[in-house]
């Protein structure tokens, strides 16, 4: 939440597009989504009232290879925002999925995306507390009581009893543990960036380099 997910799919779609290529941004709020696993589910925002950690995963591979076959069918290039280790995966994680669930759905995708030659930037600030007590002053307390009233309703939360803004803060730690793995298991090619010191413009010349594409 708040790690520039949203600013930097919007620079790589403006950049491929600059380029003379056929972007499309594509931002997590999209609705309906190409790939959001949870759109025809009656509680969307609860999933584990309404599927299974595994079903829900089989779900959001069969929407990923969709979205391969429309790329591949008009040539547009899809920049995502978030999505690999944001929605879905996020889900997983608060419906308690275990690892080996978990690590399957992400190397699932992989492998569903990797016709289309994809770049996965990997956004992360070491301080985790730091990083979400930041964003919760950016957006004020309704931000704040919306997220603790949704993630830590999820079964995750609730065996582990995390409550508050402090819970919150444990459950990113918890869960970017396990991104970190993940995005060390992708076979694709990837960036990872430490925004710690918030230098967009180096961020974005390593973006660009990792694309391909020339600085303009």
């Amino acid at each position: 939440m708040g790690s520039g997910k949203s600013t930097t799919m919007r620079f790589i779609a403006k950049s491929l597009q600059d380029a003379n290529c056929e972007a499309l941004p594509i931002h997590e709020r999209a609705d309906p989504h190409p790939v959001r696993a949870t759109d025809e589910l009656e509680h969307w925002f609860q999933p584990w009232l309404d599927t299974t950690p595994r079903q829900l995963a089989a779900r959001s591979v069969c929407r990923w290879s969709a979205l391969v076959e429309a790329s591949q069918a008009d040539g547009v290039i899809r920049v995502m925002d978030g999505q690999l280790f944001h929605g879905d995966l996020t889900n997983l994680f608060l419906m308690e999925a275990d690892r080996a669930t978990l690590a399957a759905h992400a190397l699932a995708v992989a492998a569903a995306i990797a016709p289309l030659n994809p770049l996965v930037v990997y956004l992360r600030q070491e301080d985790i507390e730091q990083a979400i007590r930041t964003v919760c002053e950016e957006r004020g307390a309704d931000w704040v009581a919306y997220q603790v009233n949704w993630k830590l309703a999820a079964p995750y939360s609730v065996r582990r009893e995390l409550v508050g803004l402090e819970g919150l803060v444990a459950l990113y730690q918890d869960y970017r543990r396990l991104t970190d793995e993940l995005f060390e298991s992708l076979p694709l090619a990837k960036l990872a960036i430490d925004k710690s010191e918030q230098n967009w413009p180096a961020y974005q010349r390593l973006i660009l380099q990792a694309l391909g594409l020339a600085e303009t």
